[in-house]
């Protein structure tokens, strides 16, 4: 019998994150591949929860999501960043921010219609726009130091772009592209009338300097862009899968239209304790950050003491290290050795590109673990020397 899975969909079998994660089991590796934290987010998130169970919050909730939580999504936009929005018409939540990206592409693309992204990419971007009938055009970002050539930017846009697909700040790579930048892709953005999909479920994970800005803030794009954001990401508890995307009403209730027949509607407790979590104000980012920023210093340290070149994020959960001076060619081999071989698990980062040669040696680690674990981990790489 032939293959029963849809031709478009043949190239995307086993997620390497359950590739990975089931090796991490086999081998009672240390897990720094699949980017969860490995303790619960804040008592008083998980306790509202609870509260909501208790307090009848069981059955369907509205499709578009439950009004405190819409509101509070419509409040924390306006404080951070004077984005103004209708909770009523202007947000919809989602089961994480993977149903909010497939949604918004299966809403917004045509068959053949283009999309622009910078890869390396989250993996469910290429799948999503496949599963929409899409055509993919990747811009690499380089390494160490993401940057992008603007004129290869330019040259993947065309009359048949549909939608630039936006990840800031960036999963593999950390960056967290600056105005400037993001002022380079809006310009473009306008002049070929494409709509813009900024996944921003970092927005609260940025270091040292740098600073998130959304597209949606710089002029004229407000109108023409969706938003994403996760609940899992924010305070550290990605099982609830709760995301949301936001924008102008017609693209809102574009996206609504599809995901209603997707999940219909999200968790209804989870979707209230998500909602007080965004009333607790900015000390639970504050704290988040600061611990995250210390296991990141601490794993670039035990990276590059390990002999990997290691490029230090300016954002995200994610360092992105160099096996090149390890002898490393095939990081993708490499990667699938090391468990056993090592006792660690890391992403190779060419699985994320459509031109995977120029990412060949480049492996992710995520830091978003118990220091003690981080420490494990750089004690173990240090053997291989």
């Amino acid at each position: 019998m032939t293959d029963p899975l849809v031709t478009r969909m043949r190239p995307y079998g086993e997620t390497i994150f359950s590739t990975m994660s089931a090796l991490a089991r086999r081998h009672d590796a240390v897990n720094l591949g699949q980017g969860f934290p490995d303790t619960d987010g804040p008592g008083e998130v998980l306790e509202a929860a609870r509260r909501a169970i208790a307090g009848g919050h069981n059955q369907y909730p509205p499709g578009q999501g439950v009004p405190s939580l819409r509101s509070a999504i419509a409040d924390h936009q306006r404080e951070r960043y004077g984005i103004e929005l209708d909770p009523g018409s202007e947000v919809l939540v989602t089961a994480g921010a993977t149903e909010a990206i497939a949604s918004a592409l299966l809403a917004l693309l045509e068959a053949g219609d283009e999309v622009v992204t910078f890869e390396p990419y989250y993996d469910s971007y290429a799948a999503g726009i496949s599963l929409a009938g899409g055509v993919q055009r990747s811009v690499p970002l380089s390494f160490p130091g993401p940057g992008f050539d603007r004129e290869r930017l330019a040259a993947a846009f065309s009359e048949r772009t549909k939608v630039v697909l936006l990840n800031t700040p960036h999963n593999p790579l950390g960056k967290v592209f600056t105005r400037e930048e993001l002022t380079v892709v809006a310009d473009l953005a306008r002049e070929h009338d494409a709509w813009v999909v900024s996944d921003e479920v970092y927005e609260h994970m940025t270091y040292d300097d740098a600073v998130h800005v959304p597209i949606a803030t710089l002029p004229g794009m407000a109108e023409r862009t969706l938003t994403i954001g996760s609940a899992g990401k924010a305070f550290s508890v990605t099982g609830w899968k709760i995301g949301w995307i936001s924008g102008p009403e017609r693209l809102v209730s574009a996206v609504t239209t599809v995901k209603q027949y997707l999940t219909f509607t999200t968790t209804s407790p989870l979707q209230h304790a998500v909602a007080e979590a965004l009333r607790l104000g900015p000390t639970v980012f504050e704290e988040l950050t600061s611990s995250l920023a210390m296991r990141r210093d601490l794993l670039v340290d035990g990276l590059t003491s390990a002999g990997f070149d290691v490029s230090v994020p300016q954002g995200t959960y994610f360092v992105v290290a160099d096996a090149a001076p390890l002898g490393v060619t095939d990081a993708v081999q490499w990667s699938l050795e090391l468990p056993e071989s090592v006792g660690v698990v890391g992403v190779p980062v060419s699985v994320f590109c459509d031109t995977p040669d120029e990412t060949a040696s480049l492996v992710r680690f995520a830091f978003c673990k118990q220091e003690d674990k981080l420490r494990e981990a750089c004690r173990r790489l240090a053997t291989m020397g």
